[in-house]
């Protein structure tokens, strides 16, 4: 599967850079699951610039499309992050969403889980591509429940979305 995000209608794209992670490299081991050797369910530092005119706020998602669900699998999705915000902190995915700026909620990731969670892919299962995406919406709330699935913000999010900023990350769990 290709960018899955290039499936979706076309929109203006604006820059998301980290500065825990290099676009396209393997995830540092921190924001690996805290099930594998090293990992900390640690959520990546975020910065955007260039967002279209008239953004109103953003969503974050990160998403596995490798994921052997049929699914893929959601590991992060923040909504109605202000749009003065153009940066998370790292660690802002903890459990209380403790770095998160007001207003800005976390939706419970597919292990239905309100935090970041980290990179997993089953061992032997081959690389996996991890999509961190900023979404910029032309709304200050998207209107999604709390505990709304990722899948249905990205609904959601598909009416309002002004511009897409998209990098990666990779995992690989050798057999």
């Amino acid at each position: 599967m290709n960018n899955p995000f290039a499936r979706l209608p076309e929109v203006p794209s604006f820059t998301v850079t980290s500065t825990t992670l290099a676009d396209g490299a393997p995830w540092p081991a921190a924001q690996l699951s805290g099930g594998l050797p090293g990992g900390r369910d640690v959520s990546p530092q975020l910065s955007w610039n260039g967002a279209p005119e008239g953004t109103k706020s953003y969503a974050v998602t990160v998403y596995d499309p490798d994921a052997p669900t049929g699914s893929g699998f959601w590991h992060w999705a923040v909504a109605d992050i202000p749009a003065g915000v153009t940066e998370l902190p790292e660690g802002a995915g903890d459990e209380s969403g403790s770095g998160l700026p007001e207003g800005a909620y976390q939706l419970p990731n597919d292990a239905r889980a309100a935090r970041f969670i980290g990179a997993a892919p089953p061992a032997g299962h081959g690389p996996h591509r991890y999509f961190i995406v900023v979404h910029a919406l032309d709304v200050a709330a998207i209107g999604v429940p709390a505990d709304a699935t990722p899948a249905y913000l990205g609904f959601t999010i598909s009416g309002h979305v002004l511009g897409r900023a998209v990098m990666t990350a990779t995992a690989e769990t050798p057999a």
